[in-house]
C-alpha cells in the first residue's frame, strides 16, 4: 500500500523536478478550480521562459497572472485574455508569445495527448486567422484542419477531494478543465482541498483515476470571485 501513497508533504515536494522552459498545463477556468497553491510556488521557484497553457492567464495578481509578474511565462496558449492589464502589456510589448486557440480545441489539444492521440482534424478556426500555417482536409464535403495534441512537462490540477492513490473528485464547476488537463501531463500534481483514505471514494465518483497522477498535496485555498454580479433592486 505504501508504494502508492502519492502523497507529498509540501508544494515545494510536489513541484520538483520543475524547471526553465518547460511546459506547464494548468486546470482551472478564471478563478474557479485553479490549484493556487501550485501555481505560487512556480513563482516562489522563480523558474522562467515556461510555456503555459490554460483557458486563461487569471487576473492582476492572483492565478496564473501572478506569473507575469516575474516575466516567468514566455509563452501563453489560451482562449481568453480579457482580465489581465499585465497580461495586455507584456503582449502589446512582445515580451509575451500568445497562441489564441478555440476553447474547444484547447480543452480536446489536452484530452487527445492523454489519449496517446497525436493530432485531430476540427471545423473550429477554418477560414480564420486560426487555420493559418496548418493541414487542411475535406470530410462529407467539409474542410477541417488539422491541430496538434499538447502535453506538459508538467500538469497542475486542482480537485476537491483526492485520495492517497491519486483518485480525483472535482466539484461542480470547479471541475472545468482539470480532468482534461490531469491526463496531459508528463508529471500530473494534484492540489487537493481534502485528501481520504483509499476506499472512501466510490468508483463510480472518481473522475481522473490514480493511473495519471504522480503527485498529491494537500492545498488552501481562497476562492476568489472573479466578477461579482449583484441584482438590484
Amino acid at each position: 500500500m505504501a508504494g502508492f501513497d502519492k502523497v507529498v508533504s509540501s508544494h515545494a515536494e510536489a513541484m520538483a523536478g520543475l524547471q526553465h522552459g518547460m511546459t506547464v498545463i494548468a486546470g482551472g477556468f478564471g478563478l474557479c478550480g485553479i490549484p493556487e497553491g501550485l501555481i505560487a510556488q512556480i513563482q516562489r521557484m522563480g523558474v522562467k521562459g515556461l510555456t503555459v497553457v490554460s483557458n486563461n492567464c487569471g487576473v492582476d495578481g492572483f492565478g496564473l497572472g501572478i506569473l507575469l509578474e516575474q516575466r516567468q511565462i514566455s509563452t501563453m496558449v489560451a482562449s481568453y485574455v480579457g482580465e489581465n492589464s499585465l497580461f495586455e502589456q507584456q503582449l502589446l510589448s512582445g515580451e509575451l508569445q500568445v497562441i489564441l486557440t478555440p476553447q474547444g480545441t484547447l480543452a480536446e489539444k489536452m484530452r487527445a495527448a492523454g489519449a496517446g492521440i497525436p493530432a485531430f482534424y476540427t471545423a473550429t478556426g477554418v477560414g480564420t486567422p486560426i487555420a493559418e500555417g496548418k493541414e487542411l482536409k475535406t470530410f462529407n464535403g467539409r474542410e477541417y484542419l488539422l491541430e496538434e495534441s499538447i502535453q506538459g512537462d508538467f500538469a497542475i490540477v486542482k480537485a476537491w477531494k483526492a485520495d492517497r492513490f491519486g483518485n480525483c473528485v472535482y466539484r461542480h464547476t470547479a471541475m472545468n478543465f482539470n480532468p482534461m488537463a490531469a491526463t496531459a501531463g508528463k508529471v500530473t500534481v494534484v492540489e487537493a482541498e481534502m485528501i481520504v483514505e483509499p476506499g472512501e471514494l466510490a468508483p463510480s465518483e472518481v473522475h481522473t483515476p490514480g493511473i495519471y497522477v504522480d503527485r498529491v498535496v494537500l492545498g488552501q485555498f481562497e476562492k476568489r470571485i472573479e466578477k461579482r454580479m449583484t441584482r438590484g433592486n
